[in-house]
């Protein structure tokens, strides 16, 4: 992850940037960082699992939200753009901007060569602050396997990993259960990374 420039930017200002960026960044406790285009994989299982929850909530009282909203975590200082996220009930908005929530209910990352270090520990521990959040879902793009962390307790959290095509991830939290084969229909394996990905 690469820095636009090596000094402090105050939350107002990334938001102001980013209103008139070309492209996406993350503010991290005063850095912007820039998140470059994602592949034709992370595109393809982050749509997959959109339709899938778009359609099984179409009568329920959850919102889904794909890559374009931004996330304010507070105690980490950290504005976000989650791969998907599902809000219970309505969702709440950060200084009444519509374009910024602060209440998921489950976050889901799909991860790549360069950034699933990243997704897996100082971004779980940045998400693990939002008190909303109960579940957490890293997905990768080269190969079948999923991890599923959900919330048993205060700083407790359990750990199921999918790694079969004839498996079945079943939300702990929300009514959905998706398939694995769902989940990767049409993700080709084989097609290379690019050196540049994603941030996020």
């Amino acid at each position: 992850m690469q820095l636009t420039q090596q000094r402090y930017y105050t939350p107002e200002e990334y938001l102001a940037l980013e209103e008139a960026a070309d492209y996406k960044s993350e503010y991290i406790d005063g850095q912007i960082i820039p998140m470059a285009g994602r592949t034709i994989n992370h595109n393809q299982i982050a749509l997959n699992l959109s339709t899938e929850l778009n359609f099984a909530f179409k009568k329920q009282s959850y919102r889904v939200y794909m890559g374009d909203v931004r996330l304010w975590i507070p105690q980490k200082r950290i504005y976000t753009y989650p791969d998907v996220m599902i809000l219970a009930g309505e969702p709440e908005f950060f200084n009444n901007r519509r374009d910024i929530i602060l209440n998921p209910q489950v976050i889901v990352e799909v991860l790549s060569k360069s950034t699933k270090g990243y997704d897996r520990e100082n971004k779980f521990e940045a998400y693990r602050t939002i008190a909303t959040l109960q579940e957490y879902l890293l997905i990768d793009q080269t190969r079948i396997y999923v991890e599923q962390f959900s919330k048993t307790g205060k700083k407790q959290w359990s750990l199921r990993e999918y790694d079969e095509e004839d498996q079945a991830i079943a939300l702990a939290t929300v009514p959905l259960e998706i398939s694995l084969q769902d989940l990767y229909n049409k993700v080709q394996f084989e097609l290379v990374e690019s050196d540049v990905e994603e941030c996020s």
